[in-house]
C-alpha cells in the first residue's frame, strides 16, 4: 500500500496532507503525463473552515486504484509506487488534481 501524500488542501478527505479515504482513485486512462491525470476521489469542501472534514481518520498510506495504465507503477489498475504525491493546492475540481508521481511507462 503506497504512502499518500495530498497537497489538494481545497478536498473534503484532507487532513493535514493525508487522506481519509481507505482508497482512492486515480483518472487519466489514456494520460501520458502527470497533468494529464486527476484524483477522481476529489470532493470539494465547501465553507472557508475545515469544520466540516469527515470524521475519518487520516493515514499516511491509502490503497490506489489507478486507471492511468501507462504509468510504469501501474500493476493490473492498482498502484504499486512505494510513495505517490496528489496535488492541486487550489482545486476546486477533480480535473484541477493530478498524479504527480505519474511516470508514463510507454
Amino acid at each position: 500500500m503506497p504512502e499518500l501524500k495530498c497537497t489538494v488542501q481545497t478536498c473534503t478527505h484532507n487532513k493535514n496532507f493525508y487522506c481519509d479515504l481507505d482508497k482512492i482513485q486515480v483518472g487519466g486512462n489514456t494520460a501520458k503525463r502527470a497533468e494529464e491525470t486527476c484524483c477522481d476521489s476529489f470532493e470539494e469542501r465547501k465553507g472557508d473552515s475545515y469544520s466540516n472534514v469527515s470524521q475519518n481518520n487520516a493515514t499516511a498510506c491509502s490503497n490506489i486504484d489507478c486507471k492511468a495504465t501507462e504509468c510504469m507503477y501501474n500493476e493490473e489498475c492498482k498502484c504499486h509506487a512505494g510513495k505517490i504525491s496528489v496535488e492541486g493546492s487550489e482545486a476546486c475540481k477533480c480535473e484541477q488534481t493530478e498524479c504527480a508521481t505519474f511516470h508514463c511507462g510507454c
